[in-house]
This record gives structure tokens, sequence and C-alpha cells, in this order.
């Protein structure tokens, strides 16, 4: 979206968040594993807002190196002390006093839609207020501060200094606020912390406006699930199943099919393309794409995964940062990571583990084998009950198998081996070295029958129950 001119968004997320119980910072716990202070960042940036800045404060190191690896365009601001919101927005006075129009909204706030943003900076500018801030009809309104309508104007009281009366008002702040800058440097040094806390409200910015004759402006947004903010898990939790919902419902509208929405599961960075079908219990996390006429089984799990069209992972399977290609087929009961790829048409069956491998074209790993860093070319079989012996102890070793290969059951590949070209290997092997293009290699003990053993060792037996 086009960036809107002159409009800057101040994000604020250096608050502990106590009623979390947790030594991690409040905008670093996940919801649909993604970092909190991702889901307002993606708003701002959806509405077009392209000069942001996070004040960070407890846990700042975590958030910043967030930041930085993920929103490197965003200014990191560092408030030492907490003492309170309206203190963030002095420390960041600085930064907001070059932009003529300042939006601030709290980094917990993960349901704020874009639409939201756009309706209070457009309300905001329309109005020519001073202020202008997102309200919301509160079920149970206990601990938000509450909106206090007058003629020509409203005003914030915050939960610990709102009289009996007050605390009976629905109508509650969001926390979210788009100011004239110009108006807000008149009156955020005015800030004292004559309240319940002892800290700076922000809220309070609202009340010195009034005094001084400036205009403030409430918005009552029609849905309050958009403007909730996360103050504990129970809240988490109740957005988690929330943003599960939305996205759920997006994909469907946009033609994915789903045998049961309600036990599906999809990250917001995940893309999914038109006629995907879903079965029950269906996990897809972080970056993962999933291109059109593929099937995902049920209880599966898929963590950074690419899936081509027409590809099929079947139940029970955990696939993480893996690319698996058009037409193939993965599964049951099949776990591939770290750097996985399957070719066109490949197939990695029941119980199979493949780690760091490259299946080739057509080829195929059936049942009851693992393949760790192997490389394995087109058309090739590899029996059940096959291991890559990668591991000597000190490092990993490649395996490399090439194209048109049959590896028998029960075959030890002890790496760094290979196997070339339409070369054979004879079940229940250990293959210590590389194998000539269409040869067979046996590399196990002769058998040798021993005449009437069993007879004798089972007559001994009954003797000695005896």
């Amino acid at each position: 979206m086009k960036s809107v001119e002159g409009a800057a968004a101040l994000v604020l997320a250096a608050g502990k968040g106590t009623r979390m119980k947790s030594s991690r910072a409040k905008v670093l716990h996940n919801l649909l594993e993604e970092p909190l202070l991702r889901f307002p960042l993606k708003s701002l940036a959806d509405s077009g807002i392209g000069n942001v800045a996070v004040v960070v404060g407890h846990g700042s190191d975590e958030v910043e190196s967030y930041l930085g690896s993920t929103w490197p365009e965003v200014s990191v601001i560092h408030q030492t002390d907490q003492k309170g919101t309206g203190h963030a927005v002095q420390v960041a006075g600085s930064w907001w006093e070059a932009h003529p129009t300042l939006l601030i909204l709290p980094g917990d706030a993960p349901l704020l839609p874009p639409e939201a943003i756009a309706s209070l900076l457009t309300t905001h500018l329309s109005s020519r207020s001073a202020a202008t801030f997102l309200t919301f009809e509160a079920e149970n309104p206990t601990g938000y501060g509450r909106v206090v309508r007058k003629p020509g104007g409203c005003r914030i009281v915050e939960e610990k200094d709102a009289s009996l009366e007050e605390k009976k008002i629905s109508e509650v702040n969001s926390g979210i606020y788009a100011f004239e800058t110009a108006c807000l440097s008149k009156v955020i040094s005015l800030l004292d912390n004559r309240n319940a806390q002892g800290e700076l409200y922000l809220p309070d910015v609202l009340r010195l406006l009034g005094e001084t004759g400036d205009h403030v402006e409430a918005l009552l947004w029609p849905n309050p699930e958009d403007l909730s903010g996360i103050n504990d898990p129970l809240q988490l939790a109740a957005a988690n199943r929330a943003m599960r919902n939305r996205i759920v419902k997006a994909h469907l509208l946009a033609g994915v099919k789903m045998l049961d929405p309600e036990t599906t599961w999809i990250g917001p960075e995940v893309i999914l393309e038109p006629d995907v079908f879903l079965e029950p219990n269906v996990q897809i996390w972080g970056n993962s794409v999933v291109e059109t006429g593929t099937t995902v089984g049920s209880h599966t799990i898929l963590r950074n995964v690419h899936l081509g069209k027409e590809s099929h992972v079947l139940a029970f399977c955990h696939v993480t940062n893996s690319v698996i290609g058009p037409g193939a087929k993965v599964g049951p009961f099949a776990c591939l990571r770290d750097n996985t790829r399957l070719a066109a048409m490949a197939l990695a069956g029941k119980f199979v583990e493949i780690k760091n491998s490259n299946i080739g074209e057509g080829s195929k790993v059936p049942h009851l084998s693992y393949m760790g860093d192997a490389t394995i070319g087109k058309q090739s079989n590899i029996g059940a009950g096959t291991i890559t012996c990668n591991y000597d102890g000190v490092r990993k070793n490649p395996t490399k198998i090439g194209d048109r290969c049959f590896v028998g059951s029960d075959t030890m590949l002890v790496a760094p081996v290979t196997l070339q070209d339409d070369s054979f290997t004879a079940a229940g092997s250990t293959i210590t070295e590389d194998v000539p293009p269409g040869a067979l290699a046996v590399g196990r003990a002769r058998q040798r029958n021993i005449e009437g053993w069993a007879r004798r060792k089972n007559a001994a037996n009954r003797k000695e129950e005896d």
C-alpha cells in the first residue's frame, strides 16, 4: 500500500507485562507462532504507514534483536526506566516531532486490523482534532480506562482513579491514538504522576489538550475484539483462537478446502493456493507455501515447507524446513527436516526420516528408512530398513546415490560413500566402499546352515523344563 504522507506511528512495547507471569517480554509471546509485536507492525505496514518506531524497555535486547532481524526499517527507542505510557512518548519526542501526525498504539494489540487504523486516521484528519482515539464497548470494562464524554469533548479516567459512577461506563479506551504533534508537544511535558500507579499516563494528555481548548475526538469502533489487548495467558489463548478463525475464514473464501475448519491451524504468513485440501487436525506454520491441488493429511504438521502442485502429504507427518516437489508423496508417519528436498514425483513413505538430503525425481524411499546428509539421483529405489550411517562421532558425512540405483533392504551405507549410476546393493549389506556404475555390492557374511541345530536346541529346552 502507498505510504500515508506525513503520518508516523509509535508502538509502545516497553512494558514488562507482569500478568503474563513470564520472564519474556510480553510483546514477544507468540500468537500463532509469531511474536505479538509482529501483528500491529504488519497492520501499520498494510495501512501505508511507512515511518514507524518502537519503544522498548523490559527485555529490550530480545525485542531489539527481533526487530533487527524481521523489521530492519523500524526505528528503536529505548525507555530505560518504565514510568508509564506518557513517559514512553516523552522519551520518543525527538523522533516523533519531525512528523505532523502521529499514531500511537500498543505492541500487544494483535487483532487490530488495517481498516481500524485507516478509519482512525481518516476521522482524525477530517475532524481537524488535536487528538483522536479509538474506543469500544466492553462487556466487562474492568481494567480499562473509561471514556467520559461531555459536550465539546471527552476524557479518559483510568480504572484505579475512576469513581463508582465512572466505573459503570462500558465505553473504554483502546490505547490507540492519533495526534497532531504540534499539539502533543505543547502538553506532553505537563504530565504528572499524581495517580494510583504513580506513573505518567498518556490518556492524561487528552485532558490537558481539552484544558487548552484543543478538540479531542473519540471514534467508537464496532468490533471490540479488534481492539483487545493481551495482558495474561487467558487473553493470549483467546486471541489465538480469534486470529485462527480469521485466517481460516479468509483461506476458505479464497478457495482452500478444509474437511474440519475448527481443527485446522494456519499461521499468518502461510500461503495456500486454491484447491488445496486440508484434512482434520492439520497445522501449517511459518513461511509455508502449499500449491494448488495438494492434499495434506490429518494430524500433519508443516513448518516452513513448500509443497509443489498436486503433492500429497499423508496423515501423521511432520515436515520442517523442506521442499516437496510437484506430485511427490510423503507419509504416512514420515519426518522430513533440516533442508530436505523431494523432487517431482519422489516418495518418502511410511515411517521414513529424511534430514538434509536431496531425493531426485521419481526416486523412492518407501518405508522404514533413514536418509541423512544424502543425495539421491533420479529413479532410484531405497529398500526398507536402509540407513545412511552419516555420523562418525565427530562430523556428519555425505552419502551419494546415483540415478536408477537399487538399494536392497536393510542396507547400511557407511558414509562417506558413493553408489554410482545403475548400481545395486544386496539386501542386508554393510557398504563401506564406493560402488562402481552397474555393479552389485555385497557386504555381508556368508550364510551357513547347521543341520539339526534347532532340533537339538528344542530337545535340550524340553529336558530342562522336565
